[in-house]
């Protein structure tokens, strides 16, 4: 394992929720169903992914029950994983190659990437309580990155999440894609999600993810 690298980390942190973790009951369920259903997935609360000297945070949603649920690690196995890392690669921070498992070659640098609620969820639709609970693995894990400067938020629901985490508003900051406003100590950049839903219908295009990482590489070069 690279000394940079935050996944599945052996020592217990107060960052990433244990494998059985038992906080959320209508989540532990779903795992296991999805336990039975398919015993080979990683099936857990997928661990955060990246560089403990990030300088930049990705924030996702809740792993997909095909995707981070089957892998194991962030926007690993479904759609959104191949936009969202084809373009941390193009800008700089990851190497490696993408492919969708998490053996493959990919390293992230000076980045990480992680998820407001561990825990796949039914239907993709965590509740609000289920993010009120998983909170504080966020917080810690914020608080654990001593150069992080910028935050993506992927969607209005990570944004809140991200925003009650830094102890503000749910509605502090600015929504919609390509806004860009500072909160606490960081400055926070929202996109659509990189969902095949969104992509496909053209909400979030190539060109507008990239115009956004594009600002962030910017922004924290600068900082």
């Amino acid at each position: 394992m690279q000394h940079s690298n935050i996944v599945g980390e052996v020592v217990p942190s107060p960052a990433e929720p244990p494998r059985d973790c038992p906080l959320c009951p209508r989540l532990v369920a779903y795992r296991h169903e999805n336990q039975d259903l398919y015993p080979d997935y990683f099936n857990g609360p997928a661990p955060s992914f990246g560089d403990k000297d990030a300088r930049l945070l990705v924030v996702g949603l809740a792993p997909g029950r095909k995707g981070a649920n089957r892998t194991g690690r962030p926007f690993t196995g479904d759609y959104a994983g191949t936009l969202l890392y084809d373009t941390l690669i193009k800008f700089g921070f990851a190497t490696g190659k993408f492919e969708a498992r998490p053996d493959d070659s990919l390293k992230l640098v000076g980045c990480a990437v992680t998820n407001a609620v561990r825990c796949a969820p039914p239907g993709n639709k965590p509740e609000t309580s289920e993010e009120n609970t998983c909170r504080p693995f966020l917080k810690a894990r914020l608080e654990m990155f001593p150069n992080l400067k910028a935050i993506v938020t992927l969607g209005d629901v990570s944004r809140r999440n991200v925003l009650k985490t830094l102890g503000l508003k749910a509605s502090a900051g600015i929504p919609g894609h390509g806004s860009e406003f500072q909160a606490g100590p960081y400055r926070i950049f929202n996109s659509y999600h990189c969902s095949r839903l969104n992509t496909n219908t053209g909400r979030l295009t190539t060109p507008m993810f990239e115009d956004l990482f594009a600002r962030v590489k910017a922004y924290v070069d600068a900082a």
